[in-house]
């Protein structure tokens, strides 16, 4: 049984209020980034196209990463990484 704590973002917010905030170019990235977001307290998903653990690389721009927060949450996610970069 999982406890309320234990569930991911992606089971709290609905999938139509999650939108980009950002493209990673590969899960080492959208890692890195995911903590900083999270560290602002703002939820995110990663959403790829690859089970990483089936192929640990690829070519162009099929390892990408989506990192997806909720619609409320986009302009604050975009302040916290422009100010990043």
């Amino acid at each position: 049984m999982s406890r309320p704590g234990d569930r991911s973002p992606a089971d709290i917010l609905p999938a139509d209020s999650l939108v980009e905030a950002r493209r990673c170019r590969d899960q080492a990235e959208a890692l890195v980034v995911r903590g900083l977001l999270e560290s602002e307290g703002i939820r995110v998903v990663l959403r790829s196209r690859l089970a990483q653990s089936v192929y640990p690389f690829s070519v162009g721009h099929q390892a990408e990463v989506l990192l997806l927060v909720a619609a409320a949450d986009l302009l604050r996610a975009r302040v916290v990484l422009a100010r990043e970069r």
